[in-house]
């Protein structure tokens, strides 16, 4: 028998958790709009949404810059690649993994 309680999606929270992240920012908004009541699940769809959206303005805006555009795309990429396997594994895990200052917004947006 599982620790993990059962969300109102039917899931259990730490596969619910791992979804909204399997998506990046899709998955955390799905999350957030279907999860009205586990504040796990919320919490870690909030920061999937926060985070993965957050990357991928940023991967646009280093586009524009001259010279550096394309060192900076890797980068970026390559840190929300780390950044997506470290959240996943955290989550199915049933951890609070708070990334930092994301994991701050994203507690105070769910506690809302």
């Amino acid at each position: 028998m599982s620790n993990f309680q059962k969300t109102s999606s039917g899931l259990n929270e730490n596969v619910a958790a791992l979804l909204s992240y399997l998506f990046a920012a899709v998955g955390g908004l799905v999350f957030i709009l279907i999860e009205k009541e586990n504040r796990f699940v919320r919490f870690h769809a909030m920061q999937s949404l926060l985070t993965f959206g957050g990357l991928w303005i940023a991967s646009i805006v280093a586009r524009f810059v001259p010279g550096l555009g394309g060192l900076l795309g890797v980068l970026i990429g390559l840190a929300q690649f780390v950044l997506w396997i470290v959240c996943m594994v955290k989550a199915y895990k049933g951890e609070w993994f708070k990334l930092p200052v994301v994991g701050d917004i994203a507690e105070q947006q769910i506690n809302k």
